[in-house]
This record gives structure tokens, C-alpha cells and sequence, in this order.
């Protein structure tokens, strides 16, 4: 019987020793034992010794380039038997796990790393951090690397991002996927982080004085602070309607200005609330019927856009400027001089939407057929 229990147990412990061996494409614990000639062997908990050598030692990762014997490592298997009997194992396999892994934990707990900018191009940089290749879209550049570049012609977009290239910088790990192999990095998050602080300090409502940094179709970047800038956009510059920035503003000038918005890095300014609002008062300068002498300072398909003073500007839609509809309008436009003074009657005033109607001294009002109608509705959205 005592033989018979010994060999259940001898073939127990047989049984449990060869499972316990690791497979192909385990990751597996040991500790080294020796480092010889460019060859490192692992003890495998006692049961098998493991070999790695050749590609397999750093060709992923930094991650076991300075180990010594009695380290713990972690290896892939991906021979269960060389031509001396020893398991083949892999650091580069189990390295770059073990990269990703810390891309995941970086994501997790928020870190900031450095990353070399390595390639730019049309949607971002191309980003090298440790021993894995990542992107960054130009949305996630720091505020003051941001490109910008009117009309967003991607060509001198690109160009403004090599400029880059070569440089180390710090930044947040968005997105970790192995298996999709998709890693996305920020910076203007350690930006954000870092301006925290700073950006605390202000409130919606807050005014500042700044400077006016960059000019844009949509925009005006007014740096204010330590190191903090906001956006004007065009329709908050001033309350006449105008078509670029630059028509009031140059790179350099000091302004005053109010935070409307505060979006983390996103900070919206507005110049024109800290003045009066002159429509409020226009009712008091200006009457229906009253016949006015303003300036030609636009001209749009659909009529001329006027300036009345510097405060108040108008519209005289196409159809307020004849009394008989003509067949081709920039005939008729035509005839009017930007920068020349002409008279007009005042139609309508709504101060509300910010709107003046004009039609031109001596022509009577005429019925508008119903295309025209619809024209001219959308013709004073466009102006308001």
C-alpha cells in the first residue's frame, strides 16, 4: 500500500511539475543567473533555466539594458527548447509589453513624460517615447505652438510643425491601446497643468490688459498674464460689423479686455463689452424717414454696405436701390464707389438685432416678389 500511495504521489508531483512549465507566448518571472558573452540565462522558479540572446535582449526596449545577476526579470517564451535544452525566452517581446503597460498606468494616473518629436505632418507630430511610436494632433499642441495660420492651409501648417522636429518635450499620455497599437499624446494638457494655478486666479467677468499677439480671419490672440492667452473672436471685437480683424487691430497693440469664457486652455476675451453699446442710442440719432449721407464701405451682392458714422453702419439692399428690378445686379452695383458719400432714407431701425435699412434718396419703394423677399432676409443675417 505505502508503495502503491508513493507512486500516486511521485506521478502527482510529475503531473504538477510539467504544468507548471510555461508555453510559447507566456510571459513569465525568474531571476538571472548569469550574463555571458551576450547571452543572459533566467532561472525560472527553480524549474527550467531560460536563455536569452541575440535580437531578443534590447531590440524593443531599454527596459533590461543595465541588468546584473540576482535581478527579477520578466520574459516571453517563444521556444520551448533550444538545440542545449534551454527555453528560449525574449526581452523584446516582454519589453514592449511592459512599455505599454506603463503607457497605461501613464494615462491612468495623469504622469507627465518627455517624448521626442521625431516626424511632423498635416494632422500632427509624430511622437517617440521610450521604446513606442505615438501622435499628436495639433489640437493637443501647447497654446503657444499651435499653428496659427489663416484660412488652415495645411501646407504652411506643416511647415510651422517642422519646425519642431528633433525636439524634446513634455507631455501627457492620452491613449494607450497595445492592441490597436494607438498611442496619443498631449501637451497642451501639461500646459493646462501647469497653468492651473494661474488660470484659477481669474473668473468669468474678469478684465485684463493684454497685448495683441496674432490676427486671424476669425480672431484676434491677446497674451495677458503670466503667460496666458485668450481669443477675441471677430464678432466680439467691436459692435460695428467689420470683415478681418486687422481693419481695427495690429499685432502689438495694448487693449483692454473682458473674459467671457474660461474652457481650461480655451479663454475667451471680448473687447467691445467694455464699451458701449451705440445701438442702445441710435434711435436717439437717427429716425425712419430721415434722409442721412453715409459712405459706401462694402459692396455685397445683395446691396451696399453704408457707414453712416463710425459707430452705426447700414444696409441698402439691392432692391432699395432701384425702383425697377434689373436684370443684372452688379450692373447696377457697379455704379456705386467704395469710399464715396451718398445720400439715403432711413427705412428701418432695429437696435436689438444691430440693423439700419437704407434705400437710396429719390427712389420709391417698390414691391418685392417673393424670391426677392427670401434675398433680402438672408441678406440682413449675413449682416447682423
Amino acid at each position: 500500500m505505502a508503495t502503491k500511495a508513493a507512486t500516486q504521489s511521485f506521478e502527482e508531483l510529475l503531473k504538477d511539475y510539467f504544468a507548471q512549465i510555461p508555453q510559447v507566448g507566456d510571459l513569465v518571472k525568474g531571476h538571472v543567473i548569469s550574463i555571458d558573452r551576450g547571452e543572459v540565462r533566467v532561472d525560472i522558479n527553480g524549474i527550467i533555466i531560460g536563455v536569452v540572446r541575440g535580437d531578443e535582449l534590447f531590440g524593443e526596449s531599454k527596459e533590461f539594458a543595465h541588468i546584473k545577476v540576482g535581478d527579477e526579470v520578466e520574459a516571453t517564451v517563444i521556444e520551448d527548447e533550444n538545440e542545449n535544452g534551454e527555453m528560449e525566452l525574449s526581452f523584446r517581446v516582454a519589453g514592449n509589453r511592459l512599455v505599454w503597460e506603463r503607457m497605461a498606468k501613464y494615462v491612468k494616473e495623469g504622469t507627465i513624460i518627455k517624448a521626442k518629436i521625431i516626424q511632423a505632418n498635416k494632422g500632427g507630430l509624430m511622437l517617440q517615447a521610450d521604446a513606442l511610436t505615438g501622435f499628436m494632433p495639433v489640437s493637443q499642441l501647447n497654446p503657444d505652438n499651435y499653428p496659427r495660420v489663416q484660412g488652415g492651409d495645411k501646407n504652411r501648417i506643416l511647415e510651422h510643425l517642422k519646425k519642431f522636429v528633433g525636439n524634446t518635450i513634455k507631455v501627457k499620455v492620452l491613449d494607450a491601446n497595445q492592441d490597436d497599437e494607438k498611442l496619443i499624446f498631449s501637451e497642451k494638457e501639461v500646459w493646462e497643468e501647469e497653468q492651473k494655478n494661474i488660470l484659477d486666479s481669474y473668473k468669468v467677468g474678469d478684465k485684463i490688459d493684454g497685448e495683441v499677439s496674432a490676427l486671424t480671419p476669425f480672431g484676434a490672440f491677446v497674451k495677458f498674464g503670466e503667460g496666458l492667452e485668450g481669443l477675441v473672436h471677430i464678432s466680439e471685437i467691436v459692435w460695428q460689423r467689420i470683415d478681418h480683424p486687422k481693419d481695427v487691430l495690429k499685432v502689438g497693440d495694448k487693449v483692454h479686455a473682458q473674459i467671457i469664457d474660461l474652457n481650461k486652455s480655451k479663454i475667451y476675451l471680448s473687447l467691445k463689452r467694455l464699451v458701449d453699446d451705440p445701438w442702445k442710442s441710435v434711435k436717439e440719432k437717427y429716425k425712419i424717414g430721415q434722409v442721412v449721407s453715409g459712405e459706401v464701405h462694402k459692396v455685397e451682392s445683395f446691396g451696399l454696405m453704408v457707414k453712416l458714422d463710425q459707430e452705426i453702419h447700414g444696409l441698402a439692399h439691392i432692391s432699395d436701390l432701384s425702383e425697377k428690378r434689373v436684370a443684372d445686379p452688379k450692373t447696377l452695383l457697379s455704379k456705386f464707389e467704395i469710399g464715396k458719400s451718398y445720400n439715403f432714407e432711413i427705412i428701418s431701425i432695429e437696435p436689438a438685432e444691430h440693423r439700419l435699412g437704407l434705400r437710396l434718396e429719390g427712389v420709391k419703394k417698390r414691391e418685392s416678389k417673393p424670391e426677392e423677399k427670401k434675398e433680402e432676409v438672408k441678406s440682413e443675417e449675413a449682416t447682423a
